[in-house]
């Protein structure tokens, strides 16, 4: 009998060859009617597929990442077969899921995939689903795989067959569709229920612009269709929301050809939001014992080489420049910098934990087709800290930053989150990670136990941890489910070997300080990114570049506008005047359009008076009240940070 354990540390005994179909049946015949996929060992396996010794066994279900990505790269194949139907001797490059959805990049030859083929290839899915399908999984030696593709004259697969290693290569099968594929699959393509094909693009073969262009065509798929249509109205709102288009529209940012791909210029509305949020961090770290750093944005080779980023990070920094027989770099991160600065003075246990932090530039040569607007940039500027502990700080320091994301999570309103617990891989040290497996266990079971006694929730994925220690990647939802990665929280207890950093214990021997990497809020340009989509463009009167626009109904109130504006300003509101010669429909159309929060309209009541009257973003009219009235309640929203909601 091999043993079988589950995530909440029960154990079962099954025969040898059992599959994680079995075991779910065994559980609850409701159970395997959902389970899609599981994880066997860390590795996400086809619930079909045999277990042979004693495992760790995590049934997946829709509602988790791996599961759906196994779901729509079956729904890829599925599209496959259709499209190979449709298109008698197309040919097939490759297929995976991406964030939402999948795609399928394919030479067609002579032919070509229009909008109206998309709706007719939705239909062939829908017949082919119906059929209840198994994805069949077979192991065949790589010069069978080589002779089967070249029969067919494939020169895309015979391509990929070329780089993986000698032995068993796995092919799957569906109805008449065979490709070579590691999986894993869905038990059967019964379980698609919903389709959408949503859109056709170009892409290189292996992205090189001098190879051929092939045709990619992406879509999305679900377990029920009310699934489907949630998806697509959710997209539709999304639309609305693209941070790209409101970007824009509300003057946030722009780029230029002559500054170069994915570097940014904030403009005057961006550059406010951006001291807005670096005035909250700077307010929320002071508090938190931080002590703020500056440092440059290059520097020499071997500082990368000491820190170990070079080895693994090269190919993402930036290429070096040569001066004075030294090579610099610009820097791709902030770590090493602030290394330096604790190292620059003695350090005893009472000066820990050291804090230090600073709204760092880095430099990353993110590659042309994966820039997209605010989210994948080239130039960050990142809310970076280091934390030099002892290993008796460490849970607390690490709980502290932790909480420190939470109460960011209020004030930006964000209900919904996950901490991604970022593992290594033990067959990957040396290699992707630095070679020390006790430290790497040790410092996996600190991090995982702050996670559980702080009640946070979160979801272990292994192999995605940074080269010199776990940590914790934090993944938020806008108000309309949109995911975004903000943030991480790192564990290294590497770098400061490597840079001699010491600390003098209480009897007076050097130790090693413990070092966590954080960034709470992210960079400016993925979390303004995130704002401006999760608000739909209408900040909170705090975070808006312009909180207040005075509207006066014809020149004639333009004096009483000026002490209205002054007034104002002398309480740092940031407001404007509409002194355009239009109608007062107008400018509060247009001023709705730039989603400032707060229009004053002032008329000759009004300044009779001693009032303005308010209209809010979104609300309406508010009524008229006296100036200084209005003076007190937004000075009191914006000092409190309110969301005005």
């Amino acid at each position: 009998m091999i043993k079988i354990s589950f995530p909440d540390g029960a154990q079962r005994e099954y025969a040898p060859g059992t599959t994680a179909l079995d075991i779910a049946k065994s559980i609850s015949e409701g159970l395997a009617r959902k389970v899609l996929a599981a994880s066997v060992n860390g590795q996400v396996w086809d619930l079909t597929r045999p277990i042979y010794g004693d495992a760790q066994v995590k049934l997946l279900t829709w509602d988790q990442k791996d599961a759906k990505s196994t779901f729509w790269h079956s729904t890829a194949h599925l599209m496959a077969e259709a499209i190979e139907s449709l298109f008698p001797g197309v040919k097939f490059w490759v297929g995976p899921p991406v964030e939402n959805g999948f795609y399928y990049d394919i030479d067609l030859g002579d032919k070509h995939i229009s909008e109206d083929d998309l709706r007719k290839l939705e239909v062939k899915m829908a017949e082919l689903a119906k059929q209840n399908n198994a994805y069949v999984r077979k192991e065949v030696p790589k010069a069978e795989a080589i002779s089967y593709f070249k029969e067919k004259g494939d020169e895309y697969k015979l391509d990929l067959l070329q780089n993986l290693e000698d032995g068993n290569i796995t092919f799957y099968t569906q109805g008449a569709f065979t490709d070579l594929c590691r999986g894993p699959h869905i038990p059967h393509t019964g379980f698609i229920k919903a389709i959408k094909l949503t859109n056709i693009a170009g892409a290189y073969w292996k992205g090189d612009e001098k190879n051929k262009m092939l045709t990619r065509v992406y879509g999305v798929s679900f377990p029920s269709q009310k699934e489907l249509d949630e998806y697509l109205q959710m997209l539709e709102e999304a639309k609305k929301r693209d941070h790209r288009k409101l970007g824009k529209e509300l003057g946030i940012y722009t780029m230029d050809d002559d500054v170069g791909q994915g570097l940014i210029l904030w403009m005057p509305n961006g550059t406010v939001i951006i001291e807005e949020l670096e005035k909250l961090a700077k307010e929320t770290e002071e508090e938190a014992g931080y002590h703020r750093v500056v440092t440059p944005h290059i520097a020499k080779e071997s500082m990368y080489l000491t820190s170990g980023h070079l080895p693994y990070y090269a190919d993402s920094m930036y290429p070096p420049m040569e001066l004075e027989g030294e090579k610099y770099y610009l820097r791709a991160m902030n770590c090493p910098h602030h290394h330096k600065i604790f190292a620059a003075e003695p350090k005893s246990y009472r000066d820990l934990p050291y804090r230090i932090a600073e709204y760092g530039t880095v430099y990353r040569y993110e590659q042309s087709g994966e820039l997209f607007g605010l989210m994948r940039v080239r130039c960050l500027h990142m809310n970076d800290a280091h934390i030099y502990c002892t290993r008796e700080q460490f849970e607390q320091e690490f709980r502290a930053v932790n909480e420190m994301y939470l109460k960011y999570f209020k004030i930006f309103g964000v209900g919904k989150y996950v901490m991604r617990l970022s593992l290594h891989s033990p067959d990957k040290l040396g290699k992707k990670y630095v070679n020390e497996p006790e430290l790497w266990k040790e410092t996996e079971a600190m991090v995982r136990q702050v996670l559980i006694d702080s009640n946070i929730p979160y979801v272990e994925v292994m192999d995605e941890a940074a080269f010199y220690g776990p940590k914790i990647d934090v993944q938020i939802y806008s108000v309309i489910g949109r995911e975004f990665t903000l943030a991480t929280n790192q564990v290294d207890f590497s770098q400061g070997r490597s840079f001699k950093l010491q600390y003098a214990t209480a009897d007076n021997q050097s130790e090693t300080p413990l070092i966590i990497h954080r960034a709470p809020l992210g960079t400016h340009e993925r979390f303004i990114g995130f704002l401006l989509e999760h608000y739909a463009g209408k900040l909170p009167v705090w975070l808006a570049p312009q909180q207040v626009k005075i509207l006066p109904i014809s020149d004639k109130f333009m004096d009483y506008a000026l002490d209205v504006q002054k007034k104002l300003r002398s309480a740092r509101v940031r407001v404007s005047i509409d002194d355009r010669n239009e109608k007062i429909g107008k400018k509060i159309r247009d001023t709705e359009l730039l989603k400032v929060p707060y229009m004053l309209v002032v008329g000759e009541k009004e300044m009779n008076e001693g009032k303005i009257a308010v209209r809010r973003q979104g609300k309406g009219d508010l009524g008229a009240i006296p100036v200084d009235e209005f003076v007190q309640v937004i000075s009191r929203e914006i000092t409190e940070r309110s969301s005005g909601d």
